[in-house]
């Protein structure tokens, strides 16, 4: 899924301390089992997420209240609505894993060699 920021083109997300409480908010997520993450990654306007969320959930009120905190603890202001994708039958996590993580080299922020800073991965997160 793709959230995005309220003002394109501008880097709102890219600063450790706003990626420190996104990271936060998320890794709180998960250890209430809210969701469960893959990946989350930052770009400058917008984030990418891979989460596993169980058939009770309903994606819209999850994510809502996920830019409602994130909104009041990092002051990001976010666009209304953001962009998921189910993955479907025959569709490969793993794929949509290394498209979320070579974002930042496709739009030029970050080398191929190099790790972006700013993804928290489900390796990540205390057990």
């Amino acid at each position: 899924m793709t959230i995005c920021c309220s003002k394109r083109g501008v880097n709102k997300l890219c600063y450790d301390d706003i990626a420190h409480s996104v990271f936060e908010t998320a890794r709180r997520y998960h250890s209430l089992k809210r969701w469960h993450l893959k990946v989350l990654l930052l770009m400058p306007d917008h984030l990418h997420m891979l989460v596993a969320v169980d058939g009770e959930t309903i994606l819209s009120n999850l994510i809502r209240d996920f830019k409602r905190v994130t909104a009041r603890n990092a002051k990001i202001k976010w666009q209304r609505n953001f962009f998921d994708h189910r993955l479907r039958r025959g569709e490969s996590e793993n794929e949509k894993w290394e498209y979320i993580r070579q974002n930042p080299t496709r739009t030029g922020l970050a080398s191929p060699d190099a790790r972006w800073q700013y993804v928290l991965v489900e390796a990540d997160l205390e057990p």
